[in-house]
């Protein structure tokens, strides 16, 4: 029976694909500081199970208790469960990333909490269903059909919310080959809307009732199975984008830290450039000192010198050179030579004349008494 199958297969590939999606999201929880970025793994994760609960219920219904596939209480069932499942989708919805304003339904859902829109979304559907409910339970010229239109309105809304977040999620991924299969899963969501709605009594004479129901058995799996394969695909792209958004971060980091280096270096080399010349300016200027230590002086220059150095602030040349009884321009004679001879130049060479005698103990050599 083609009811049955679709229900089995169904129930088993949605609750097996609900439990993984569920593993996933608790370690990319662990893996990640905010929920908020993989909340919607867990909204998909809740949409595929609970399609693979309501088929596991009508296969138990069916299968087991042998309820008639179209049992009003079974109708009630699938569209609550269908009810149920586009609100998930709903909430799975504002998680899917891309570039661009996003749709209208999604900016209304993330206008409230997810515990508002839960609230607001099951108010209005429960009284939606229960006049839909009361209504078509006691009058038998409701049939299944009409029951089935107070989802439909909701399925084909969030059918074209989800198409069109696959399509920018994808187009921001690069992967714009997934457009076709973005398509393909909306109408098959179409389809498989039209199959509910569509009375049997109405169908044309070219398609028999075995026909019809393995198209609409073809189209409800199919729809599920390319649902979860896009969100699957659409996950691990995700996945992998987060990835190597965090690898690009990290290279950037790596990039930024790598020129604060070279700036440092930089100035690094800079400043050794300067205390090396700031080092080669003082060895020069301790080479002068010293060849300048290393000066030799005659005799009688170094008696100049030193008598220079004891009397030099008390007398004048011309005294000094009468107490050494030499000629004031022998004297000068000699200080000019020593001045060449140390280095010395200017107006204040006799100062420094006395100072270079009193550093370098030419005070030894004096000849004059300097009280």
């Amino acid at each position: 029976m083609p009811i049955i199958l679709e229900y089995a297969i169904t129930a088993i590939v949605c609750l097996i694909t609900a439990v993984v999606i569920q593993r996933i999201y608790k370690k990319e929880e662990q893996r990640t500081d905010s929920t908020d970025d993989i909340k919607g793994i867990s909204w998909f994760g809740l949409a595929i199970f609970i399609w693979g609960l309501g088929s596991l219920i009508n296969l138990i219904a069916v299968w087991g208790i042998q309820v008639s596939p179209s049992n009003k209480f079974l109708i009630y069932w699938g569209v609550v469960v269908s009810l149920l499942n586009s609100m998930f989708i709903l909430l799975s919805l504002p998680s899917i990333e891309y570039r661009g304003e996003k749709g209208l339904l999604i900016r209304l859902v993330e206008r409230f909490s997810e515990r508002e829109f839960i609230r607001m979304y099951l108010g209005i559907m429960l009284m939606l269903s229960f006049v839909f409910f009361s209504s078509s339970y006691t009058n038998p010229a409701i049939s299944n059909s009409l029951i089935w239109l107070i989802d439909i309105p909701i399925s084909v809304i969030v059918a074209f919310a989800l198409f069109n977040a696959l399509n920018k999620a994808f187009r921001n991924r690069n992967m714009r080959f997934m457009y076709l299969p973005s398509f393909s899963l909306f109408a098959l969501i179409l389809v498989a809307v039209t199959h509910r709605i569509v009375p049997i009594d109405i169908l044309p004479t070219s398609i028999d009732i075995d026909s019809w129901n393995i198209l609409g058995m073809v189209t409800s799996i199919s729809f599920k199975f390319l649902f979860i394969l896009l969100f699957s695909i659409l996950l691990y792209s995700w996945k992998f984008l987060s990835e190597k958004e965090e690898q690009q971060s990290q290279l950037e980091k790596l990039i930024f830290e790598r020129e604060e280096l070279q700036i440092n270096t930089e100035e690094l080399v800079l400043q050794n450039k300067n205390y090396r010349r700031d080092i080669a300016m003082l060895e020069q200027e301790l080479k002068s000192l010293q060849e300048a230590s290393k000066i030799a002086l005659s005799d009688r220059q170094k008696e100049v010198l030193g008598n220079l150095g004891a009397l030099g602030n008390k007398k004048s040349y011309t005294e000094i050179a009468e107490a050494m009884h030499i000629s004031a321009d022998g004297f000068q004679t000699h200080v000019h030579q020593i001045k060449k001879a140390l280095h010395i130049s200017g107006n204040a060479g006799k100062n420094l004349l006395i100072q270079y005698a009193l550093e370098n103990d030419m005070l030894q050599y004096a000849t004059l008494d300097s009280d």
